[in-house]
């Protein structure tokens, strides 16, 4: 085994247990609940629980915890699949689901009623938090713990029947009220819920609870190491104790490790939702939400999510990566393989006054990397550069166009700024320049060389493009520790360029291909919006990292 493999305590476990024979093959699995859109914390447990089943030879299940149903929806098991797939995994056999269990669950809850390890509990939830004591405090045992086998056996068959209102009865394991461990204080195992589920429709009154039906899950599938994040470190003697208590055909081992915080996200579900309920963001897939739907659509590759979820580590300790670490895996893989274009953000007139005929240049489609190939550009006397580009009068610092100095039209001439037109509230409006060479890439004669490279489109050939550009969605490190998260969003988080122009081979690209525009950074062609006609790019990355400067 590596030296990689070795150094992580999750791998360095499973080789242990498989080397020891204690197992004879590696079995995972990813459980998400079906009530969201998976984030970039997800990310990183399904890096490690398929990606150890890759190391060892083994299989990773997935399997929907749909124990919930009220709260779950068929969009979100398609996203999800979605998802995983596209991260570049692929689960072992058929996609599973909790509620295919519901009828063995409720046989080995009734096995509990049986040995008088689970009674059926009328208090109020409000009642039952109270007998519940605190942590420094132990409970009260519930006045209906001590029914007779009999009694909750008829009260909890009665309770699939449908007899009963929601919240009017519940099932409890007998475990021991006065524990230091809260989850092991007569838990719940059912709860009356008169709701159609996704999968099983209006058949089952009463559903499981997560605790409950996630160990024997794990059991019935023959799951060998069930890895959970950290805050499920203190339900795993209730874990053991179902396992150990119940008939199951199979003993799963329970490790946790650190979850993925990552700096200015918020990865809660419920407050997730409430940015796409308050129409904060136009959707889960907004490019600016940390779902993996909204990476995707942002131009985030999924290599590139896969290498930091890698880098970050896995261990037993939590903490809060910075957000930079990701975005700089994003750029490093997208400065290797997206091929370079050109776009101009606030178009400007520019007219070349002694170009005669139009020039096909042709231009690397990587600077570094000849087996992208090449472009052929159409050149005219009539351009598009950005307006920021261009200013009447500059210090030395400025190294873009200036009247009587020359820059380099990228991949064409060199060029020096005569004169320039402007409308009625002195808004320049038109640059003439003149061609200072005549040869592509050639420096002029009279040894006074450009002072930079700017980017063009061509006014006959360029496109009209629509240009989403994105920031981080919130302002502060720790958005989820706000009072009011809302009022944590960046104003700034989108800004909409409606009227852009790019090379005319943009109209070609593909859905979500990543180019990077030259001198503005990596965009990808909308997943769903973009269209050869109409053209429009979400801004994936800048070129470096200007987060940092600009709120230091």
């Amino acid at each position: 085994m590596s030296a990689e493999l070795r150094s992580n305590f999750l791998r360095t476990q499973i080789q242990a247990d498989l080397e020891a024979a204690r197992v004879d093959a590696l079995v995972t699995r990813f459980p998400p609940e079906p009530n969201g859109f998976l984030h970039i914390g997800h990310a990183k447990s399904i890096t490690v629980n398929f990606g150890l089943a890759e190391q060892f030879g083994g299989q990773c299940h997935l399997r929907f915890d749909d124990t919930n149903p009220e709260k779950e929806s068929q969009e979100f098991i398609d996203s999800i699949q979605e998802d995983v797939r596209w991260l570049g995994y692929q689960w072992a056999g058929e996609v599973r689901f909790a509620s295919s269990y519901f009828e063995q669950l409720y046989q080995w809850a009734l096995y509990l009623v049986d040995e008088g390890l689970a009674y059926v509990c009328d208090l109020s939830a409000e009642e039952a938090r109270e007998y519940r004591g605190t942590l420094t405090q132990p409970g009260r045992n519930s006045p209906f713990r001590d029914r007779s086998v009999i009694e909750n056996r008829d009260l909890f068959e009665r309770m699939r029947r449908g007899e009963f209102a929601d919240g009017e009865r519940a099932l409890r394991a007998k475990i021991d009220m006065t524990s230091s461990n809260m989850n092991l204080r007569d838990p719940i195992l059912y709860r009356i819920r008169h709701a159609a589920h996704h999968q099983t429709g209006s058949e089952w009154p009463i559903y499981p609870t997560y605790d409950f039906a996630h160990g024997q899950e794990d059991a019935i599938e023959g799951i060998t190491h069930s890895i959970c994040t950290l805050e499920f470190e203190d339900h795993r003697p209730l874990y053991d104790w179902f396992i150990g208590n119940l008939p199951v055909p199979h003993q799963p081992r329970q490790i946790e490790f650190a979850r993925l915080n990552t700096s200015y996200t918020i990865t809660s579900k419920r407050k997730l939702k409430e940015l796409v309920d308050e129409n904060v963001v136009a959707g889960w897939d907004d490019p600016r939400m940390p779902t993996i739907a909204g990476l995707r659509r942002r131009g985030y590759p999924a290599a590139a999510i896969r290498h930091f979820c890698e880098e970050v580590g896995t261990s037993r300790s939590d903490g809060t990566v910075d957000v930079a670490m990701l975005e700089s895996a994003v750029r490093d893989h997208l400065n290797q393989h997206a091929p370079r274009a050109m776009c101009v953000m606030q178009p400007l007139r520019l007219t070349l006054t002694n170009l005669a005929e139009p020039m096909l240049l042709t231009v690397p489609n990587h600077p570094a990397d000849p087996e992208f190939g090449s472009r052929e550009l159409v050149m005219g006397s009539e351009l598009y550069i950005d307006q920021a580009d261009f200013r009447e009068e500059a210090n030395k610092q400025f190294k873009r166009l200036v009247l009587g100095k020359r820059v380099r039209l990228r991949g064409g001439l060199v060029i020096e700024a005569e004169s320039c037109e402007k409308d009625a509230d002195d808004n320049v409006v038109r640059v003439l320049a003149r061609c200072v060479t005549s040869v592509p890439g050639t420096d002029p004669d009279d040894g006074v060389k450009p002072k930079g490279v700017i980017q063009w489109v061509s006014a006959e050939h360029g496109l009209s493009a629509t240009i989403r550009r994105y920031d981080r969605l919130f302002a502060v490190p720790e958005p989820g520790r706000e009072d009011d998260m809302l009022a944590a969003v960046n104003p700034h988080s989108l800004e909409v360029i409606e009227a852009a122009m790019v090379e005319p081979g943009l109209s070609e690209a593909e859905p979500e291909q990543v180019f990077q525009f030259e001198r503005e950074g990596y965009f990808v062609a909308d997943r769903y919006d973009h269209a050869s006609e109409r053209p429009v790019f979400n801004m994936t990355i800048g070129l470096r990292d200007n987060w940092s400067a600009t709120h230091a």
